[in-house]
């Protein structure tokens, strides 16, 4: 175990240091004696306990005698721990490249790649009036999607993209997903969920668009989502933005006033609320949910269903 251990140490060392290479040569053919049931060269194994103990005994004799006493039985618990953390690095990594968390899939403890966490925040709590219940519990079981604006692509992928014109972390987001409608082919569902109140009025508008104006709704989505904030939150600016587009805008106007475009979005929002999402964006790929704003590779792979890929 200490030639393995050695090896491993004396291989980086090696990268810098002329010396170390040689004595990584040396745990080399002490590895390879092992593996091939031979005895390693014991004038090496004694070296590397050489060093290690003549470096403890200046610190504590008793120390130096315990090592010394149970050297390979050491020699085996650094390896596990070795090994142990090793597995956990890389965990995290792949954690963190496919999932955007070294914790996994909608986990917000902390990760070195990403300490603040901000691949898994959402616009919720005290500023979206939403209450937090478990990632687990988020899903698309007996939701009906269909009264939400589509983009039907024949695919078997879909993505589900239930996000907040209003919230920060949508917004965020909102360029990784017009990359992925660019980039590839699934069926794409969008549903506004209005956490942040100020926005409530843009569920309506977006109704009534869609019900007469379907392929410009999704241009009228795309500027929603990159105005500025302040703009688009002002009633007062409505119709200056739907003339914009090709709309009649009267129509839009007492449409989005009407009662039954009023009993259809709050039918939506209904819809929206078996989801369990506690906060914007999640987007549900395949029905798998991702919370919060993910870095593109993460949606990306989610899609190919291969990593690198």
């Amino acid at each position: 175990m200490p030639c393995i251990i050695a090896l491993i140490i004396f291989s980086i060392l090696g990268i810098f240091s002329a010396s170390h290479r040689a004595l990584a040569k040396e745990a080399f053919s002490c590895v390879l004696n092992r593996v091939t049931f031979r005895p390693c060269n014991i004038g090496f194994k004694e070296k590397i306990k050489g060093k290690v103990l003549s470096n403890l005994i200046n610190r504590s004799v008793f120390l130096t005698r315990v090592v010394n006493k149970h050297y390979e039985i050491l020699s085996w618990i650094f390896f596990i721990l070795m090994v142990g953390s090793t597995v956990w690095v890389f965990n995290g990594m792949y954690n963190y490249y496919v999932y955007g968390s070294c914790n996994g899939l909608n986990e917000s403890g902390f990760c070195a790649f990403d300490p603040s966490g901000e691949n898994n925040k959402t616009s919720d709590g005290e500023e979206c009036g939403i209450n937090r219940p478990s990632p687990e519990n988020v899903t698309l079981t007996d939701v009906d999607l269909s009264i939400f604006p589509k983009i039907d692509t024949s695919s078997k992928d879909e993505v589900v993209f239930v996000g907040c014109y209003g919230c920060k972390y949508t917004r965020e987001v909102y360029p990784e997903i017009s990359k992925l409608l660019e980039k590839k082919k699934f069926n794409y569902i969008f549903a506004h969920f209005p956490v942040k109140k100020d926005s409530e009025f843009l569920s309506n508008i977006g109704y009534c668009v869609y019900k007469d104006y379907e392929e410009d709704f999704w241009k009228l989505n795309d500027y929603l989502f990159t105005a500025p904030l302040d703009y688009i939150l002002n009633k007062n600016n409505t119709i200056e933005i739907l003339e914009k587009f090709d709309f009649d805008i009267q129509k839009v106007m007492l449409c989005s006033e009407d009662n039954d475009t009023k009993t259809f979005v709050e039918r939506q929002r209904d819809e929206i609320e078996k989801m369990n999402i506690y906060g914007t964006p999640t987007i549900f790929i395949n029905k798998k949910p991702f919370i919060g704003p993910k870095p593109y590779r993460v949606y990306k792979s989610a899609i190919n269903k291969f990593i690198f890929f």
